[in-house]
């Protein structure tokens, strides 16, 4: 099984540390860290919008963040039995490049991972299929995982499987709420294995 893996939010439990950060650079008492991250867990994007965050917050955010140490981002529990169960894994995220290989190199992961697209790479940002294309081409990905709709919308329009995490809307093929429980679902993507 090749899976192709959202990282914010799906493979490290990232948002609770943007939030704090995020909380920090707008120094609103009136707005709550479950505001903020509700809207960030959106999108960034959005939760830029919703907040009317200027150019100059959203690169407060961005040097405050960089500036995390790795181990701060902590992998959801049984993703590295799943990772490990893979055949191939590939990543496909709005981070940049260098954020993602500090934080899977921190917690020794680089030997799960065949390739990687960042958001530093080029390619059209989600819901945008082009990323998904590439690694679908390359890699043949049975199932896309994702935290968020914006997550498995190209994953759809390309014919692969989809699956959300700790998400519940409409639309995807399987649902995780633990990745205890993804291995009671894959008997039915995999049922000679």
């Amino acid at each position: 099984m090749n899976i192709l893996w959202d990282f914010d939010g799906t493979l490290f439990d990232t948002y609770p540390v943007f939030t704090k950060v995020l909380k920090q650079v707008m120094k609103n008492e009136n707005v709550t860290e479950e505001e903020i991250y509700t809207q960030i867990k959106i999108s960034f994007r959005h939760g830029i919008q919703f907040f009317n965050l200027s150019d100059e917050h959203v690169n407060q955010f961005i040097l405050l963040a960089n500036q995390l140490p790795a181990d701060e981002f902590k992998p959801f529990p049984g993703v590295e039995e799943v990772l490990s169960y893979a055949n191939k894994n590939v990543i496909m995220t709005h981070s940049s490049r260098a954020e993602v290989l500090r934080t899977i190199r921190e917690h020794g992961w680089e030997k799960y991972f065949s390739d990687i697209v960042a958001g530093d790479d080029g390619y059209p940002r989600k819901p945008h299929t082009a990323s998904y294309e590439y690694l679908h081409q390359k890699h043949r990905i049975d199932l896309a995982i994702g935290d968020r709709t914006i997550d498995i919308i190209p994953a759809k329009q390309l014919g692969i499987s989809t699956c959300l995490f700790q998400n519940n809307e409409p639309g995807a093929d399987y649902y995780l709420s633990a990745y205890q429980d993804f291995f009671n679902i894959i008997s039915d993507l995999q049922p000679d294995r």
